[in-house]
């Protein structure tokens, strides 16, 4: 086994990179795709699409603290290599899909395969010190960007080809991945820090109890839920609402996306390594948190293409509370439940996307049908900045509790 390091760091990074491409190729054609299958308006096929994401979600939640669990008994290479083999076959339903039904089939099997950021995190973890656990939680965060700067943007291209061609390319890339890792990802969780596998702590709603087990992290969960869920009014309904709202093309999406991608990447991988040691923790968590729901409130308004743009710097600059908040959370346990900590969070995680995209697709529908008492196509944004506004409260409120306790 490889000694944990730099080079680990960086072998999850690439792996990541890769993985994150091969979803951001496909999201520019979902919405065109869904409204194909289906033979309806875009704004219309929004909720369709957010099924499609809690479908995943659903399988997620069942399935992630298992996979969470697994990792910690057998070793974090295995169970995410097995999850990228998982991505591909997925990527292939969805390219071959007749129908809506098999969208439905394809993102089943990649939900219950769908491992790769919760074992990446406790790979992370493993290799972590206490000085360096934020940073490296960081690099995730910009290797998503990164995927996120080259998938939808090629996505976007792939599109002229025909709407289906992302889907080749994402299923290509994932078992690419999968080839990658298989020969360079050395493992990261030495056999004495290893534990059994029980059922008990692996099943989704078992996994929670992490969060009674230790109190503060419990608590601060509910700040990490708020979070997610606040998420999905970009994440599922960005592309449905700038399509309908601007009349956004494929490619306009994907530039969209890579620009958002490229901000996040800066957040990430420079700007959190820069504020987080000077401010601390909790208050990269505050300012993230502002920055967000400022950011929100701008998409919400937004009257012009251009201003979009424009927004997502605040918005992307809240992504220093990510990292911050993990690294608070991954502090306060010990290294042999780094990986149920991960699954636990990811089932969180998995649950605002089971009840987030419903949520903010259809907000969005009904605020562009004739039955909302007005018209507002940015109100799943304005919810957003809403839930994130909640989740700095929390966090407020339970730090503050807890500094005389650490005293």
């Amino acid at each position: 086994m490889a000694q944990p390091g730099k080079a680990a760091i960086n072998f999850i990074f690439i792996t990541l990179l890769i993985d994150v491409m091969g979803w951001g190729l496909i999201i520019p054609v979902m919405p065109d795709l869904i409204s194909q299958l289906k033979n309806i308006p875009v704004n219309v096929a929004s909720p369709y699409g957010a099924w499609l994401l809690s479908a995943y979600a659903v399988t997620q939640f069942v399935f992630a603290p298992v996979i969470g669990n697994l990792s910690d008994k057998y070793g974090r290479r295995p169970v995410l290599l097995g999850s990228l083999i998982g991505f591909g076959i997925d990527y292939l339903f969805l390219a071959l899909a007749p129908s809506y039904g098999w969208l439905f089939i394809g993102r089943i099997i990649a939900g219950i395969t769908g491992a790769s950021f919760t074992t990446a995190s406790a790979y992370i973890a493993d290799v972590s010190t206490a000085e360096t656990r934020a940073k490296n939680f960081g690099m995730i965060g910009a290797a998503f960007g990164l995927g996120f700067i080259i998938g939808p943007a090629l996505g976007g291209l792939l599109a002229g080809l025909g709407i289906r061609a992302p889907f080749y390319a994402a299923a290509i890339l994932c078992l690419l991945n999968t080839l990658y890792g298989y020969f360079v990802l050395p493992e990261s969780l030495s056999k004495e820090h290893r534990r059994d596998f029980h059922w008990k702590r692996a099943n989704p709603f078992g996994s929670l109890l992490l969060f009674k087990r230790y109190p503060t992290i419990g608590k601060l969960a509910i700040s990490f839920f708020l979070i997610y869920m606040a998420a999905q009014s970009v994440q599922a309904n960005w592309n449905f609402f700038t399509i309908y709202r601007f009349q956004w093309s494929e490619k306009m999406v994907g530039i969209s996306l890579a620009v958002v991608g490229l901000l996040v990447g800066l957040v990430q991988a420079g700007l959190t390594r820069v504020i987080n040691p000077k401010i601390g923790n909790e208050r990269s968590i505050y300012l993230g948190l502002i920055l967000y729901s400022v950011g929100l409130i701008l998409f919400a308004f937004a009257t012009a293409g251009w201003m979009m743009f424009a927004f997502l710097i605040p918005y992307c600059f809240g992504g220093i509370a990510g990292p911050a908040l993990q690294s608070v959370l991954a502090g306060h346990v010990p290294p042999n439940e780094q990986g149920e900590l991960q699954g636990a969070l990811t089932s969180l995680m998995s649950l605002t996307t089971v009840f987030g995209p419903p949520l903010m697709n259809n907000l969005f529908k009904y605020f562009t049908t004739a039955k909302a008492p007005f018209y507002f196509p940015g109100a799943a944004f304005f919810l957003g900045a809403i839930f994130m506004i909640g989740s700095a409260l929390v966090a407020w409120i339970t730090l503050r509790k807890e500094k005389p306790v650490l005293a």
